[in-house]
């Protein structure tokens, strides 16, 4: 039987980033079929009782940066920890990537690989839409839709964020497999492999 994984996230998160293409293997790996579904992170964290990292304790800010150095160090990932265009409105690039997704065409993964890295990596704010027009045309797809798939976009951004929080999501990346299996964290990648080779 064929496998799906709802895929929930924000395109301004550096775990997210940090997952790289791990999720795009394992469909391909496992015959998955992917639904991205960029979400209004702030209010997944309202709604779940999470709270922004400028919010955050210092305590927790401080482990937070290492995390994220001992992340960059273990997957040689280029990244800076604390980029120029962070935070950022990631509303415009998850517009892009929902009209992109729902024109076709492209390839989807590598669309949000190159926002993510785009701030991650390259210090561009993926709010202005000639960064994200530049990652659409890297990516196979209509510069374009920048302009056109706004309007659903924005719907598609909200009701994304809805169905996240009555799913029981509460951070990002978030994986959930045929509507029942969760799993939170780039670092989970390898637990989710198990569970769609049976062995969890």
């Amino acid at each position: 039987m064929a496998r799906h994984i709802d895929y929930f996230f924000t395109p301004i998160s550096p775990f997210t980033y940090l997952a790289g293409d791990g999720l795009e293997q394992l469909a391909r790996a496992h015959d998955l079929s992917v639904t991205y579904k960029p979400v209004n992170l702030g209010k997944v964290f309202a709604a779940t009782g999470g709270v922004a990292p400028a919010d955050r304790a210092p305590a927790r800010q401080e482990y937070r940066m290492q995390e994220l150095r001992r992340a960059r160090a273990k997957t040689g990932m280029d990244m800076v920890l604390t980029p120029a265009f962070f935070p950022t409105n990631p509303a415009p690039a998850s517009y892009a990537i929902i009209a992109a997704q729902a024109a076709g065409g492209g390839d989807l993964g590598a669309l949000v690989q190159s926002l993510l890295r785009a701030c991650w990596a390259e210090e561009k704010d993926i709010a202005e839409d000639a960064v994200i027009q530049e990652c659409l045309s890297a990516s196979g797809f209509d510069t374009s839709l920048t302009m056109s798939g706004m309007l659903t976009g924005a719907e598609t951004f909200e009701s994304n964020t809805e169905e996240a929080v009555a799913s029981g999501v509460f951070g990002a990346p978030f994986y959930i497999v045929d509507g029942q299996e969760k799993f939170w964290g780039h670092d989970r990648l390898g637990d989710l492999d198990l569970y769609l080779q049976g062995r969890l």
